[in-house]
């Protein structure tokens, strides 16, 4: 079901990159957009702006004051912690809790098919709430790890509690793309720099910045509850990459080497599986592009 209104909608984070292009699309809907952040950044012209540390619960009570909205969609929920004061706070106060979750919830599968949502149920997640998930250096250590629990948390039995976790693939395009992951690889290229790859290299499947925009906001107007796999058709591996790029480069070289053993490889190149099935999406009525159809557009 697509909700057809507007709609009263809350963005947590989305300053950058998929999220501004979510917040623009959402305008463009006519929706009435509210920004909920630390006040680091200015959102857009035309949303409300509330300003809160979402990890300081009273703060971010003040912050919402009576509140309610139709969809909370949350792109910076990383830690169970984090889930937990934000399942308190908007219990009651949304319809539709939209979580940005990510393909690392499969960083222990290891399958050459591609891995269906199954594969990590939330509800099977342990959550240990005394882990230093306040500390950033063991956060982003433990990225997925914190990301699987924070889904738990929202799934877990209590109040009802309508959300949806976007686990979203690698996330490639925009000329602000601030990862810096390609240009590891344009650099290379232009140079003739060996390229660090694992001794057997597997495909990952990714998604186009503006087509996670895109997929969010569809996400936003549904009804469908869980998580759900966000990725485009095609996997790529580095070589499809290094040579997009390289095409472009016509004076550069693609030269691969094998790591040694516990050597950091380049930023798309995994020594597992990393694929995400995306049919639950699919089934529910969005289509995906190819990622080989927009890879060549993305790198020029």
């Amino acid at each position: 079901m697509v909700m057809e209104k507007a709609r009263n909608v809350l963005v947590i984070g989305g300053n950058r990159y998929f999220g501004k292009r979510l917040i623009a699309r959402l305008l463009t809907a006519g929706d009435r957009v509210t920004v909920l952040n630390r006040g680091s950044s200015a959102p857009p012209a035309g949303v409300v702006h509330l300003i809160a540390d979402r990890d300081d619960e009273d703060a971010l009570r003040a912050a919402l004051g009576p509140r309610t909205f139709d969809v909370v969609v949350d792109q910076v929920c990383y830690t169970p912690r984090q889930a937990a004061i934000a399942r308190r706070v908007f219990t009651g106060h949304t319809a539709r809790y939209v979580m940005t979750s990510t393909v690392e919830v499969y960083e222990y599968e290891d399958s050459p098919a591609l891995v269906s949502e199954g594969a990590v149920d939330p509800l099977d997640v342990t959550v240990d709430l005394q882990l230093p998930w306040d500390q950033l250096e063991f956060r982003d250590a433990h990225y997925g790890e914190g990301k699987r629990q924070a889904e738990a948390v929202l799934a877990a039995a209590g109040p009802e509690f309508p959300y949806t976790a976007v686990r979203v693939a690698h996330v490639l395009g925009g000329a602000d793309d601030f990862t810096g992951r390609l240009d590891h690889y344009t650099d290379r290229i232009r140079t003739g720099e060996p390229i660090a790859v694992p001794a057997t290299n597997h495909p990952a499947t990714y998604i186009h910045v503006d087509e996670i925009a895109d997929f969010l906001f569809w996400t936003a107007g549904q009804d469908f509850t869980g998580p759900v796999n966000a990725a485009s058709h095609d996997p790529l591996t580095t070589e499809d990459l290094c040579a997009a790029l390289a095409a472009r480069l016509p004076s550069g070289r693609v030269v691969f080497r094998t790591a040694k053993e516990g050597e950091t490889t380049s930023p798309f190149s995994f020594a597992r599986s990393y694929g995400m099935d995306n049919s639950r999406a699919t089934r529910l009525g969005y289509t995906f592009t190819r990622a080989r159809e927009w890879l060549p557009g993305t790198v020029r």
